[in-house]
């Protein structure tokens, strides 16, 4: 069951967080889910590091707070991936 929670959390942090950052992505509903993934991951690690002060990989839940922490992840990941390609997104 828990893969198919990060399936949905993915799918639901990646697509609001390609909304919600400027500037037009590509990519389908995988690219998405992937994306959404790695956000989840980059936000549940932050909110650990945060709370405990211990750097620890860790993937955001599927709640409330844990679809906050992974939108803001996974605008972080389209934020890097867009310094890693060189692309501008405005």
């Amino acid at each position: 069951m828990n893969i198919i929670a990060w399936i949905i959390l993915g799918l639901i942090a990646g697509a609001i967080g390609k909304a919600i950052y400027p500037g037009r992505q590509g990519g389908g509903i995988i690219a998405t889910m992937i994306l959404g993934i790695v956000g989840a991951l980059i936000g549940g690690t932050i909110a650990t590091l945060l709370e405990t002060g211990r750097l620890q990989i860790t993937a955001a839940s599927l709640s409330i707070p844990g679809l906050i922490v992974a939108i803001i992840g996974a605008i972080i990941a389209i934020f890097l991936w867009d310094l890693l390609t060189g692309r501008t997104s405005h």
